[in-house]
């Protein structure tokens, strides 16, 4: 198992990811773009990962993918850095799990790698945010360092505000 960009070998399973997923609310929000015209797909997650003609509000940020054996098992996305948006709900990391493979600890791995290239891009202080009311997202940060430090009600649901402390 391994983290790594997204490149046109996993086209198939990223499309059967996002199918998998069906109408259900996409984590990281990458997996929100316009997926129809792959290469242009990757293009634009390049421009996010250089900073290059980010619409405004978005900062750079890296999405990985979590594959093994041929097929993407997961989605994170680590924002370089915060703005006042984000630093209040979205964090430095978003993560999510294909539907599929939940329920195999694989959200902890996926945050496990996604923390150390945070670390490798001199993140030091890690914010990662989740609702309330996701005791799987909860247990998960927790399991990787995360302390609460705050709490804030943002679009109407409690949004938990945990930080780790880079070694």
């Amino acid at each position: 198992m391994q983290l790594i960009l997204p490149n046109s070998d996993f086209e198939r399973s990223y499309r059967e990811y996002i199918q998998e997923l069906g109408e259900e609310e996409r984590y990281p929000f990458p997996l929100d773009f316009d997926h129809s015209d792959f290469p242009a797909l990757l293009a634009r997650l390049e421009q996010f990962r250089y900073g290059d003609d980010l619409p405004e509000g978005f900062v750079p940020a890296s999405t990985y993918w979590l594959v093994d054996e041929g097929e993407i098992l997961g989605v994170s996305n680590l924002r370089y850095h915060l703005n006042e948006r984000i630093r209040n709900a979205g964090g430095h990391i978003g993560l999510g799990i294909r539907p599929s493979s939940r329920g195999k600890g694989l959200g902890n791995t996926l945050m496990k790698f996604t923390i150390e290239k945070a670390i490798e891009h001199g993140i030091r202080e890690i914010n990662i945010h989740c609702h309330k009311h996701n005791e799987p997202s909860t247990r998960m940060i927790k399991a990787n360092g995360g302390s609460l430090e705050s709490e804030i009600l943002y679009g109407g649901a409690v949004v938990q505000r945990y930080v780790v402390i880079a070694p």
